[in-house]
């Protein structure tokens, strides 16, 4: 499941906070680890990633990272406000400078009233707004929605690196 483009972004990536001297952590939903996976597939990740969560249920995403259960409630797991606040709690609950969240419907079909493949993505740094974007990627299969969330999340963190003073 790991791929030469995300392989590349993730070096690239690990490389700018290490040069910045941050440290990054995850919070995974619909990838199910596969960001953490896919940074630490890079030989001396370790001093830069600091942790990951995946927080595939409900329950997950409130217990380990602190989303108030009616933000999930009130907006669906799939969802923006989700999405920040599980950016945000990361950052609360490791040691992190930058978290990479993401939740969505990898598929096949659609879950409720959201369409297979609707990701919601979010970057959070700390002083800093967090940054959110909503992809659709279209019932392309599972397993290129995972990769492209990958693709979309560690482009997304390179930004927000990029960005750091």
């Amino acid at each position: 499941m790991l791929t030469d483009e995300n392989l590349r972004l993730a070096e690239a990536l690990l490389q700018a906070c290490r040069e910045r001297k941050l440290k990054l952590a995850t919070a995974e939903s619909c990838t199910g680890g596969l960001i953490s996976a896919t940074l630490t597939e890079i030989a001396g990740s370790s001093d830069v990633f600091e942790r990951g969560f995946v927080t595939y249920s409900n329950e997950a995403k409130s217990a380990s990272i602190g989303v108030p259960a009616e933000i999930v409630a009130g907006h669906g797991a799939v969802s923006e406000p989700v999405a920040r606040a599980m950016a945000e709690g990361t950052l609360r609950r490791s040691l992190a400078d930058i978290a990479i969240a993401c939740t969505g419907v990898a598929g096949p079909g659609a879950s409720g009233r959201k369409p297979a493949g609707r990701v919601h993505i979010a970057v959070a740094r700390k002083g800093e707004e967090t940054r959110h974007a909503q992809m659709d990627y279209g019932d392309i299969g599972r397993g290129k929605v995972r990769l492209a969330t990958v693709r979309d999340a560690l482009t997304m963190a390179m930004e927000a690196v990029a960005a750091a003073q």
